[in-house]
């Protein structure tokens, strides 16, 4: 059974933001591999002058007691719901056992504030499978900026995936006038869509621009009547104000038009924080025209502003495509609550 976590954002991405500090040892592998977002790969018969390639961070092996250790300061602050310890192929060289610390500081510390402060185990130390993705629940939940992942004795971990909510600071952000309300790194999250054949509806809101139409969200061919929808909810309510649909790399399978609408979910208008949330957002009743029905040009970032309606602070949006197609990046900017 696939966990419901993997639908939250992986706080440790590099997409987001995250990126590696410090590791006690990478003598075979560099620590940089662990928030990649590409899947691992392997190469047959390739070497370095260390030993065999390996797509992961990879320490010596170890000829004392104790564990080896990797520091990953987090994209954006939140509370870790699970995490994906992948050891894909790492068959006879990964660690047999991991733990998970999480500390949260405020600010950009320096790496020495890091190192002295006071970091909370969340997962205790726990058996770990070669060759595979390894889910594990936190049940110790808490706000953190950085986790430290800890391994047993030794060995290879391929990818290290923390899921969780996203905690930004409104206060701070609110002192910004108007900010993307969609994003991940803000708390964003893409919760439902008709269809996601060939791109993930959470590329919809990742930071920075679409690589690739893989790096977007995209349907597969509509031979029949409708159209396809996803549902975004907000990381803050707010008044949307000026919506950009972002189709490049999208040249032949661009939607050819589109519409938005939005609801204020009731109880959720007070900061929207928690993971997957039971409404029924597809069957809800009262959707309210946000955008109307306008044209798409493929290969195109478009902005609309002049178009947008004004109907007071929402937390869900609901992007419609006709027929079907793809989309790299949906920014919703407004001014949160």
């Amino acid at each position: 059974m696939t966990p419901a976590f993997l639908e939250l954002v992986d706080l440790a991405s590099a997409r987001l933001g995250a990126s590696v500090v410090a590791a006690n040892d990478e003598f075979f592998a560099p620590k940089e591999n662990l928030i990649r977002g590409d899947p691992p790969r392997w190469r047959e018969g390739e070497y370095t002058e260390r030993g065999k390639w390996m797509d992961g961070w990879e320490t010596r092996r170890r000829r004392d007691v104790g564990d080896d250790w990797c520091l990953i300061r987090l994209g954006a602050p939140g509370i870790a719901r699970g995490v994906d310890v992948e050891t894909t192929h790492f068959r006879g060289n990964y660690p047999e056992a991991f733990a998970l610390e999480v500390c949260d500081l405020p600010g950009e510390a320096s790496l020495d504030e890091v190192a002295r402060a006071e970091f909370a185990e969340v997962l205790a130390r726990t058996a770990l499978a070669g060759d595979t993705h390894n889910f594990f629940a936190v049940e110790r939940a808490c706000r953190a900026t950085y986790v430290r992942l800890r391994i047993f004795p030794d060995g290879g971990v391929a990818r290290l995936r923390v899921f969780g909510d996203v905690l930004p600071d409104w206060t701070r952000l609110r002192r910004r006038g108007d900010v993307d309300l969609a994003a991940a790194e803000h708390g964003g999250m893409v919760v439902a869509c008709s269809d996601m054949f060939f791109g993930s509806r959470h590329n919809l809101i990742l930071p920075g621009d679409a690589l690739s139409m893989g790096d977007g969200w995209e349907t597969k061919r509509r031979r029949g009547p409708g159209h396809d929808w996803t549902i975004v909810k907000l990381g803050a309510a707010g008044d949307i104000r000026r919506i950009e649909v972002d189709t490049r790399h999208f040249k032949g399978n661009a939607p050819g038009t589109c519409s938005l609408e939005a609801l204020a979910a009731k109880g959720l208008t007070d900061g929207i924080t928690d993971g997957i949330t039971s409404v029924d957002l597809a069957g809800a009743a009262d959707w309210r025209e946000l955008l109307p029905r306008v044209a798409l040009r493929p290969d195109a970032q478009q902005t609309f502003e002049d178009e947008v309606r004004a109907i007071g602070a929402v937390t869900h949006v609901r992007l419609n495509i006709f027929p079907d197609g793809g989309v790299g990046r949906l920014r919703l900017f407004g001014r949160p609550q």
